[in-house]
């Protein structure tokens, strides 16, 4: 590096963020991620034999993705060339592509091509790729925040290895604000600072797993504070919440986060646990949920998970669609409490669920079982003649309201109640109509003790 070049880099890291400066300048200096760089991870094998292929990184901001990328160049000795998908066309790629044939082409080396926001690219833009790493002289690795399986052409993503990237936990953050404050040249070092407890845990907890997050909050909260000379300055918890500012949710109403805690919710209350339930729901309000679709998922719950077991459970998520409708938030934030603790207590039977899925392939996959003679429509004129209707025994005209018939011509068992809440009184129910219909009757559901 000339002398006008150092001087170049050197201004840039001047006014480089915390983050940028700390970024690790070696594999061992990474922090996290042991799933895929420790021992039979799939980075650390793709390292021992020299090739990358096509990658793509997958994870939220703030946990390496462009770090590991380069660095992952720089282990196998090849050219690193970055894209952003936001500002680059098919046009910058061609270049970027033509210039790691070339390289390989003369003897060089060949090219890392590292797309920021690859989800970013449109179908042409994705599909500019393929060639290219098919033929194996570039290693594409791609990074993306959002599900590549739903973000990435297929084409693409079923030519490349895709890797997720964890959040970082607690214990990771403080490793690195740690070793920040530590370093004299490109961290904080030269400030007399000390960190009470509070805002380490301030820190750990407000970045949310996101690395650049925690150092940058920590280099403003150092430069707003710390001293010049004198005894070292204390940063205490309330500092690092006044440089944070209003905390914002990390939630995409349209992307993985909706999809993933709509499911944490469903299986929280499924699995009988209201307070995480509630954490849940609180989530997605305050990310911004729409509450028509979190009132359709609790209707469908109250039937799928709930069913007979507790009858009540669907006319409450129904009166709570209906309650939400009418008033709207924030006041309706009260009535979704009250149903999802409700549903969550309530006692659970899958059972009308499995029945109806077992009908239902009965009837694509079976033979079609011919409506009873006797149970067929006899209203219309002529019916007398083909015999339907004839032999049709009215319920209420028996004793108990159950007529002694074949109601389906062939012998079926669906509807198998469990023995919780008031389902267990249908199955007491259901196991004497059906010795009074014939029909075989399977051994009581086992009681709750």
């Amino acid at each position: 590096m000339d002398l006008f070049a150092a001087s170049e880099q050197s201004n840039l890291d001047r006014v480089a963020p915390l983050a940028e400066r700390m970024r690790p300048r070696s594999l061992a200096d990474v922090v996290g991620q042991t799933k895929l760089l420790g021992e039979g991870g799939p980075l650390n094998r793709l390292l021992k034999v020299g090739r990358l292929g096509s990658i793509i990184l997958y994870g939220p901001p703030g946990v390496g993705k462009t770090t590991l990328a380069r660095l992952l160049a720089k282990e196998i000795g090849a050219r690193f060339q970055q894209l952003s998908a936001v500002t680059s066309g098919v046009k910058d790629l061609r270049e970027a592509i033509d210039a790691a044939r070339d390289s390989v082409a003369t003897g060089g080396s060949s090219t890392v091509l590292f797309v920021d926001e690859i989800h970013r690219f449109n179908k042409s833009q994705q599909d500019a790729l393929l060639p290219s790493v098919e033929q194996g002289f570039v290693a594409l690795i791609g990074a993306t925040t959002a599900n590549p399986f739903f973000a990435v052409n297929s084409a693409l993503t079923s030519r490349s290895r895709v890797l997720q990237l964890e959040p970082h936990s607690p214990e990771e953050i403080l490793t690195l604000v740690d070793r920040a404050l530590a370093d004299p040249d490109r961290g904080l070092g030269r400030y007399q600072v000390e960190l009470t407890e509070d805002a380490r845990r301030q820190l750990a907890t407000l970045s949310d797993g996101d690395a650049r997050r925690a150092l940058n909050l920590l280099e403003v909260a150092v430069k707003s504070e710390a001293r010049t000379s004198g005894d070292p300055t204390s940063i205490n918890g309330a500092t690092i919440i006044e440089v944070n500012g209003a905390r914002g949710v990390v939630y995409d109403p349209t992307g993985d986060e909706h999809y993933d805690c709509a499911s944490a919710l469903i299986k929280s209350i499924r699995g009988s646990d209201p307070d995480a339930g509630l954490y849940w729901l609180a989530r997605m309000l305050e990310g911004g949920e729409d509450v028509r679709f979190l009132t359709r998922r609790l209707v469908i719950l109250a039937s799928e998970d709930v069913g007979n077991a507790d009858p009540q459970a669907l006319p409450l998520a129904v009166a709570t669609m209906q309650a939400c409708e009418f008033i709207g938030l924030p006041e309706c934030q009260l009535t979704l409490s009250q149903c999802v603790t409700y549903l969550a207590c309530a006692p659970k039977s899958n059972a009308a669920t499995v029945a109806i899925g077992e009908a239902r392939q009965d009837v694509r996959e079976g033979e079609a079982v011919p409506v009873p003679r006797h149970l067929r429509d006899g209203h219309y004129a002529g019916s007398k003649r083909l015999g339907h209707g004839q032999g049709y025994e009215y319920a209420h005209n028996a004793e108990d309201g159950i007529a002694e018939q074949d109601y389906l011509g062939v012998e079926r068992e669906y509807y198998r109640p469990v023995g919780r809440g008031f389902e267990k009184e249908l199955a007491e129910r259901l196991e004497a109509i059906r010795k009074k219909l014939g029909r075989t009757v399977s051994p009581p559901p086992p009681g709750e003790d």
